[in-house]
Order: structure tokens, then C-alpha cells, then sequence
């Protein structure tokens, strides 16, 4: 997968067994006024973003000797903070427990590693993109062949109505929501409250949804023999690390740290295309350049934060050509200068994009289930007689 993906992936959305959304129901997509003027500003014609594609492409060119530095800096902190964790366990938890925080950032930091590595970005190998990604799909929970494939099947449908459901965030439009029977709307509202979502939602994904055959591993059975490897990995590693500590201290020491990076991952996926000026259309009206850079968000965040998650705050660049090693997003920006205003949701602003639940494909927003409510009390309100 480089810095154009065709359609060739595409999937049909698991959401087409219980979304039975007749097209009378289906509006066409369009913009009021207000909405249309503030997307003209931010979101850029098909030719445009072919040519800032174009322009990105130099940056798609790995260096060994930089992948390699990048990868020492993140394994080697990340052994000397567990290995201190394990050693303060017998002086108070509390220890243990502050440094779950940079130990999970640099998991954080291991698993977009393992992300370049998918897109076959961290090294100019094949074969040693899928090795590392391998391996440190043993220490991130994630199988490797199987995320990697998911994560393709993202990029290339991403902002795509026609084809959701592998390897992204359910998303409903208005109508499609207004169309559920009662129950069915309160397991979207349940599985889009913040507690779930970034609660029991990453334990769920990263410990379970993995290793189960749901949506594409239903059909992609040769995926399985590289999740079983994986999980007799884990196991192993668990079993040897616990024999060496004491497996109620390694659950201790390695349970926050994996809960805290998975709400951290699902956070940040959440973010990069969960923002209310995001892009969604028809299959007929997409395209793959306009939906990368419409669609994605520019994550401006902190030096620091920004190094525990590999510049991938930087996700429409990431979209526009996926080739592009994380140490290398940033330059993007500074030989593509109008990139930096696309979609920026700075760290204050992003915490708003929690209530952002559906996709209004009238006025081309994400908007909440409060907005929904009010526009609803507002109309009967309108069509009240006097």
C-alpha cells in the first residue's frame, strides 16, 4: 500500500446486515450555505490533493539507519521503566503505578512503529516491516497480518458511506439512526458513550475483538495461523516474564500500562477521523485524495506528545501517502505549508469531538445526539399551530 490506494480492497460494511435503510430515506448529499463556506476554506478539490500527493512523495523513502534509532529510543526506555516498575513494587504500588503513564506512551509510540510497519514505511523490506511488525505485534496485543489488512481496508474506503465496518469507528448517518428501531438507537448511544468508547471499548478490541472471528477474519482464514502464533507468543512471554517476577506482580505492572495504551490508541484513531468538519460521501462522489485530506484531522499536539505518538497527529498527510515514515510527517508540512490549517484540531479542541456521534449529510457535519434532539424539539415547535 503506497501513496494511492485503489478500491480494489473495499468491503462491504457489516452495518449492511442490520441497516435495512430504504433509498426513499437516503437524502442526497448536500450543503446549507453556512456549511458550504466553511468547507470551501478547509477542504480541497480532487486536483489538489492529487498534487499535494504528488508533492508528498519524495518523503516516502524510509532510511534504515533513522528506523533503527527511532526503534532503539522506544524499546530500550520502555525495558528500564518496566524493569524499575518491577523493582518498586516493593517500596509502594503508587510507583508502579506513575510510571504505567510513560511506559504506556511508549507502547503509544511501539505500536504506530508497528502501524509504519503495516504500510510497509519503517523499513524499504517487505519481509522486515512484516518481521518487526510481527514481533511487536507480541508486545501490543495486535497480530500483526491481521491488523495490517484491516488497517488497509481503512485507508482505502476511509470517508467512504458505501463501504464502512473494517477496520474503523461505526458511524451513522442521521437518517440511518432516525431509521433504527428503538433498541437498535440505544446500542449506537451505548456504544458511543464516552465510557464505553474509551473504556471497556480498547480492553475489548485489543484483549478480544482480535483473536475472534468477527467481520473480516470471517472471511480471510489464512489470516488465522499468524493470530494463533501471536497469541502463543504472548502467552509464552507472559509465562516467562511472570516466572521471573511473580505473575501477580507482572499483572500488577503490565495491566494498567496496557489498558491506559489501548484508551490512548483508540483515543487518537478517534480523533484523526472523528471531528466535526470530517468528510463522508456516496461511493459515487468519492475519491481517495479529496477523502484522505477531507477527511482526516491534522492532531496538533505538544512536542512531547507528538514524540510519543510518532507525529501521527499529522494524519492527513498520512492518508495522502501512507509510505511516508512517522519521523518524516513533520517535514511534510514545511514542503506542503497549506497543509497545516487542513482540519487542525489543536488538544483543547479535540476533547469537544467526544459528543460528535452522526453524520448529518445534509449540512455535511458530525453532529451529537443533543443537536439531534434539538433540531427535533425545534421542528415540532415550528410545525405547532398557533
Amino acid at each position: 500500500m503506497g501513496c494511492h490506494l485503489g478500491r480494489g480492497l473495499a468491503t462491504p460494511s457489516p452495518l449492511d446486515r442490520f441497516l435495512v435503510i430504504s433509498k426513499v430515506h437516503r437524502p442526497q448529499p448536500g450543503r446549507d450555505p453556512a456549511c458550504a463556506q466553511a468547507a470551501s476554506g478547509l477542504h480541497p478539490d480532487r486536483a489538489q490533493a492529487r498534487d499535494w500527493a504528488r508533492r508528498l512523495k519524495q518523503f516516502a523513502k524510509p532510511s534504515t539507519r533513522r528506523s533503527l534509532f527511532e526503534l532503539f529510543v522506544t524499546v530500550v526506555p520502555l525495558i528500564a521503566i518496566w524493569a524499575v516498575m518491577a523493582l518498586s513494587l516493593d517500596y509502594g504500588y503508587w510507583i508502579a503505578l506513575l510510571l504505567s503513564l510513560p511506559a504506556a506512551g511508549l507502547v503509544v509510540r511501539l505500536f504506530m512503529i508497528q502501524h509504519d510497519c503495516g504500510h510497509h514505511a519503517f523499513f524499504k523490506s517487505r519481509r522486515a516491516n512484516d518481521l518487526l511488525g510481527a514481533l511487536i505485534g507480541v508486545f501490543t496485543l495486535t497480530p500483526h497480518g491481521y491488523w495490517r489488512d484491516a488497517h488497509a481496508i481503512h485507508h482505502a474506503t476511509s470517508g467512504d458511506l458505501d463501504n464502512r465496518g473494517i477496520g474503523d469507528i461505526v458511524v451513522l448517518t442521521v437518517r440511518e439512526y432516525q431509521a433504527l428501531p428503538r433498541w437498535r438507537r440505544l446500542a449506537y448511544r451505548l456504544y458511543r458513550n464516552p465510557l464505553v468508547f474509551f473504556g471497556l471499548g480498547p480492553a475489548y478490541v485489543f484483549v478480544l475483538k482480535f483473536r475472534l472471528p468477527l467481520d473480516m477474519l470471517r472471511r480471510r482464514w489464512r489470516l488465522l495461523p499468524g493470530i494463533l502464533l501471536t497469541n502463543l507468543a504472548i502467552v509464552a512471554v507472559i509465562a516467562l516474564v511472570g516466572f521471573v517476577v511473580g505473575y501477580a506482580e507482572f499483572a500488577m505492572i503490565q495491566v494498567p500500562i496496557t489498558m491506559i495504551a489501548a484508551s490512548i490508541g483508540v483515543w487518537l484513531f478517534f480523533v484523526q477521523h472523528q471531528f466535526e468538519a470530517t468528510s463522508w460521501d456516496k461511493a459515487e462522489g468519492w475519491d481517495f485524495h479529496r477523502a484522505a485530506v477531507a477527511g482526516s484531522s491534522h492532531y496538533e499536539l505538544p512536542a512531547v506528545l507528538r514524540w510519543f505518538t510518532a507525529n501521527i497527529g499529522v494524519h492527513h498527510v498520512h492518508h495522502l501517502c501512507s509510505r511516508i515514515p512517522n519521523y518524516r510527517l513533520q517535514d511534510c508540512l514545511k514542503r506542503v505549508p497549506e497543509l497545516r490549517r487542513i482540519n487542525r484540531v489543536t488538544l483543547l479542541e479535540s476533547f469537544k469531538c467526544v459528543p460528535l456521534t452522526l453524520w448529518d449529510e445534509e449540512r455535511r457535519r458530525l453532529v451529537s445526539f443533543g443537536a439531534l434532539a434539538r433540531a427535533r424539539r425545534s421542528a415540532r415547535a415550528e410545525s405547532a399551530p398557533d
